[in-house]
C-alpha cells in the first residue's frame, strides 16, 4: 500500500513539474508578410488597324501606350508616354484642349488626375480616327462606372476590355460601344 501511494505522489509531482516547465514565458512568433498583391503589368494587343496616313497611325499607336499605362496604373510611365503622344499631335496638328490634356497628364504625378485628362485626349482622337482607317477595326469602348458612375470611353486596338480608369480594381468592366472601320 505505501508502494501505491508513493507511486502516485511520483506521478502526481512528476505531472506538476512537466506542466510547469510548459507555462514558461515563450514570445510570439512574429511574420512578416506582404501585403501588396503581385500587379501584373499589361500589354497592348496587336491592332489589325492599318491607317491611310502615318502620322495618323503614330497619334493612335502613341495613344495605346497611353492607354495602357493607365490600365498598369503607372503614372511615371503615363506620363513618359503623354509626352510622346504631344509630339505626335504636334506632327498632325490638334485642338489645344487635347494638347492641354496631355500636357497635365505628363505633368502629374496623380494618376487620378491623369486618368480624368485622358477623357480629353481620347475626344480628339477618336475624331482623328473617323475615316483614318484603310482596313481593320478600333473598338471605342465604354466604361459605365467611370467618374462617379458618369461613364468615359476609350479607344482600343482590341474588342478584350482593359480598362484604362480603374486598372486592376475593374480591369474588366466596361463594353464595346462602337466600331471605327
Amino acid at each position: 500500500m505505501k508502494k501505491h501511494i508513493f507511486l502516485s505522489v511520483l506521478l502526481v509531482v512528476i505531472t506538476l513539474v512537466s506542466c510547469a516547465d510548459n507555462k514558461k514565458k515563450t514570445e510570439p512568433e512574429i511574420k512578416t508578410v506582404d501585403t501588396k498583391a503581385e500587379s501584373k503589368t499589361y500589354v497592348a494587343a496587336k491592332t489589325d488597324a492599318e491607317f491611310k496616313d502615318e502620322k495618323t497611325a503614330g497619334v493612335f499607336k502613341q495613344y495605346v501606350k497611353l492607354k495602357t499605362a493607365l490600365v498598369n496604373t503607372n503614372a511615371e510611365k503615363a506620363s513618359q508616354e503623354a509626352s510622346n503622344l504631344m509630339t505626335s499631335f504636334a506632327n498632325v496638328g490638334v485642338d489645344n484642349v487635347a494638347l492641354q490634356a496631355a500636357q497635365n497628364i505628363v505633368e502629374s504625378n496623380d494618376i487620378k488626375e491623369q486618368r480624368t485628362a485622358f477623357v480629353a485626349v481620347t475626344t480628339e482622337v477618336e475624331k482623328m480616327m473617323e475615316d483614318a482607317l484603310s482596313s481593320g477595326t478600333i473598338y471605342k469602348q465604354y466604361c459605365p462606372m467611370a467618374f462617379n458612375n458618369k461613364g468615359a470611353f476609350w479607344l482600343s486596338e482590341s474588342k478584350d476590355i482593359m480598362n484604362p480608369y480603374f486598372g486592376d480594381k475593374m480591369l474588366k468592366c466596361g463594353r464595346v460601344d462602337a466600331e471605327i472601320q
